[in-house]
């Protein structure tokens, strides 16, 4: 405890604090003054706390440094009941427990001054869960959350290049490096400078030079604003495609289903849902809750020993078996074995625990399916990235699939049509070449005859208007056919319009119905939403109410705590006086001298007698100064005219010894003149 308060001594005499204290001054200091000077160590760590304590109640000065002290994680020693010791102690300003916090705090002075900085930004404002329903408060709490870890990257970042060791030595004689380098810049455009105006027309290039910087910077900032519309138009192009997933998926899922299938997995899902809102979540709540209290209460307990966990090992085995012991008896006295209530019970128990299973199963089945999609998306925006086409779905590969293998089978068939077809046609070209010859053959002949005859060009003409008649009969029947076409094409479409019709008929008056019945449902579920509203309203109202209601008691209770502690002071002060007075009372009594001399009673005597002594002694000596104080002041008198007289004699002493001296001089002066 020496060396504590020693140490506390020599850091409070040095910078910023220099009280000027010694051991026996800073002993001797009351309870009022050790909690100010509590205050201004804790203001000098942080400074919101520099305030004085007689502008503040008791209450608030204690509140305040308990919570200053619980943020810098300052742990009093001993178990649950030396807390409520340590914190009464702290508001009557017990040494005992002033100077541990004083010593724990100039110990790491620097460190807490870092850690009372950081608990400025870095102590979570507790938002309750009713109010994180609200959209607009959970964003701002999760804008919250978001600025706080930005902030502690950015700490880690300053202390980080604090620690880099980036000394102002260095940086000086950069900068002085870098100046001197502008230095030498300087007189290299001014040697340019000097250089250019011999040229004829420098001010034009100048000008055009400086235009092409501009224009160059200018390039260079539309580059970036391309590059930019770029990177924005891929992730729109993303977000697109996403969309159009989600569309097909959607068209899919409305194509394969009916109104009853979907009204159906409407109804599982929210059943489930649920399910996870009144009981799972619930459950794990209470459990996270009842865990969260044990490992604080862990937390605000001291350090434990082996010892300590050996005996409470012992002590949970011997609870357990308590237990035990106490279920089976319950099962004896209120489960017979003839009862069938048991059975019911356990398999209840059973299918409780198989749908929490499930549950459980499923929620981690939903959270494996959104993580596949967000791989999935991943996946697909990398495989454009890299400018491949979009990834196809299961169902989209497997229909891609069946008509690759339709295709593949109609590519080999015309494959070996296409084979055929040439075969043949080389075939035919061949007997075509066969022909033309022979033709040509026959017309050579032919000509020959109908020059002999005297009809040449007799054939061509014939082959003329047999080809003319020829063509205008294809074109007729062309007509014919066209005319066949369009008549049966205007029977085709007068059939598929009565055939839709029909088809369409129960589909229109099935959706009639769906139409209803939505507009009912709408109409029911605004009526359930006013309800809904009405009732959370008046909820809100009895909560807003039930939390002034225990605002106020905790107040009262803060209140009526604080005035138990200062009736326990004074209770403890009034003891303190009693108890003296019973030993002065016991001094007193005692039939032993030695004893009553002690007592403050015979002491303030003693002491007043010896006072009255001194007094009586003084008053005589004051008499007899009254009596003599009349000629004391005449013989004064008398010594002082007397100084004044032989004050004199040595004035007319003097001044005659110096006329003497000047005589002598005199005539020792006409002594010479008359010897020369």
């Amino acid at each position: 405890m020496g060396d504590q308060i020693q140490f506390i001594v020599e850091k409070l005499n040095q910078e910023p604090f220099r009280k000027n204290y010694n051991l026996i001054s800073f002993d001797s200091l009351e309870s009022l003054q050790l909690l100010q000077l509590l205050s201004d160590v804790l203001g000098e760590i942080d400074p919101k706390h520099a305030v004085d304590i007689r502008e503040e109640l008791p209450e608030q000065t204690a509140k305040r440094m308990l919570n200053v002290l619980g943020i810098l994680k300052y742990k009093p020693p001993g178990t649950v009941s030396d807390l409520s010791a340590f914190r009464q102690g702290l508001v009557t300003g017990s040494k005992t427990v002033i100077h541990p916090v004083l010593h724990w705090l100039l110990q790491r002075t620097s460190e807490l001054r870092t850690r009372a900085y950081l608990a400025r930004f870095l102590v979570k404002l507790e938002v309750p869960a009713e109010f994180l329903q609200d959209d607009t408060v959970a964003d701002f709490n999760k804008q919250y959350e978001e600025l706080m870890e930005a902030f502690k990257n950015l700490h880690k970042e300053h202390e980080q290049l604090k620690i880099s060791g980036l000394s102002t030595a260095e940086i000086r004689r950069d900068i002085g490096a870098m100046e001197e380098e502008k230095d030498q810049l300087a007189k290299r455009v001014e040697r340019l400078k000097k250089r250019v105006e011999t040229v004829q027309n420098h001010q034009r290039m100048l000008e055009i030079a400086r235009q092409l910087r501009l224009e160059k910077e200018r390039e260079e900032s539309l580059a970036q604003q391309k590059q930019e519309q770029k990177s924005q138009l891929f992730h729109a192009e993303q977000k697109l495609q996403r969309a159009q997933v989600q569309l097909k998926e959607m068209q899919h899922m409305v194509a394969d289903s009916k109104p009853e299938s979907l009204m159906k997995k409407l109804e599982e899902e929210m059943n489930f849902n649920s399910y996870l809102v009144t009981e799972k979540i619930p459950r794990e709540m209470e459990s996270k809750k009842t865990s969260v209290y044990f490992l604080q209460k862990v937390v605000a307990e001291p350090a434990m020993t082996q010892a300590d966990l050996t005996a409470l090992e012992s002590e949970r085995d011997e609870v357990n078996a308590e237990i035990n012991q106490l279920i089976e008896k319950r099962m004896i006295k209120y489960e017979p074995t003839d009862s069938k209530f048991s059975m019911y019970r356990q398999q209840a128990s059973i299918i409780s625990r198989k749908k929490e299973a499930k549950a459980e199963e499923l929620q981690a089945a939903k959270e494996e399916m959104s993580s596949l999609e967000r791989q999935m998306e991943q996946k697909s925006s990398q495989a454009h990235e890299l400018e491949g086409s979009e990834v196809l779905t299961e169902d989209e590969f497997k229909q891609y699939v069946s008509k690759l293998r339709s295709k593949n089978t109609f590519y080999k068939k015309k494959r070996l049509e296409i084979a055929e077809i040439t075969a043949e046609y080389g075939i035919l070209q061949r007997t075509e070449e066969l022909l033309r010859q022979r033709h040509e053959a026959i017309q050579q002949q032919l000509q020959a005859i109908e020059e002999k005859k005297g009809i040449s060009g007799y054939s061509y003409t014939q082959e003329e208007l047999e080809r003319v008649s020829a063509v205008k009969s294809e074109m007729d029947e062309v007509k014919g056919q066209t005319l066949d076409n369009m008549s049966e094409m205007v029977k085709k479409l007068n059939a598929m319009v009565a055939e839709k019709k029909a088809s369409l008929a129960p589909v229109i008056k099935e959706l009639r119905q769906l139409r209803q019945n939505c507009q009912e449902l709408t109409q029911e579920c605004d009526e359930k939403k006013i309800q809904y509203d009405s009732c959370a309203a008046g909820l809100e109202t009895n909560r807003s109410a039930l939390e002034q209601e225990v605002k106020q008691l905790l107040e009262e209770c803060a209140q009526e705590e604080s005035n138990y502690h200062y009736i326990n002071c004074m209770k403890r002060s009034l003891e303190i006086q009693l108890q003296r007075a019973k030993e002065e009372m016991k001094a007193y009594m005692s039939p032993d001298p030695q004893e009553r001399r002690r007592a403050v009673r015979e002491q303030y005597t003693r002491i007043i007698l010896e006072q009255e002594n001194l007094g009586k002694k003084l008053r005589e000596k004051q008499k007899v100064v009254r009596e003599s104080h009349g000629p004391n002041m005449k013989q004064m008198k008398m010594w002082q005219d007397f100084e004044q007289l032989m004050e004199c004699k040595r004035e007319c002493f003097l001044k005659q010894q110096n006329q003497a001296a000047i005589g002598q001089i005199i005539q020792e002066g006409g002594k010479d003149r008359l010897v020369l």
